[in-house]
């Protein structure tokens, strides 16, 4: 995943505190519009990351592409990793009581 969880013990405490949220917008927005609001987020925060690690403007767009695909192939493999999850797990996550579960 790109980040060493035994150097960082609450990345799934920050992690799930994102999903819920999402999950609560979600209460009187569709998940389609709480996922387009999530990932815009996602990407605004990381630009801005950027721009924190950049010198100047042009150190920053000399590393557009190299910085986009980094954070493609983080998002990519992120979301591989959990949807082999959900796969593997769609019973006990997404029916535990016979109905459809928040994420």
């Amino acid at each position: 995943m790109g980040v060493d969880l035994n150097k960082d013990p609450t990345f799934f405490d920050r992690a799930d505190a994102h999903i819920q949220l999402a999950n609560e917008h979600c209460s009187d927005t569709g998940r389609g519009k709480v996922s387009a609001s999530l990932m815009y987020g996602s990407a605004r925060f990381q630009a801005w990351n950027a721009a924190t690690w950049a010198e100047d403007v042009e150190d920053m767009k000399a590393r557009r592409d190299e910085t986009v695909k980094y954070f493609v192939e983080q998002y990519k493999a992120m979301l591989e990793e959990n949807l082999d999850d959900y796969i593997g797990n769609f019973e006990q996550y997404m029916r535990p009581n016979g109905s459809l579960d928040a994420a």
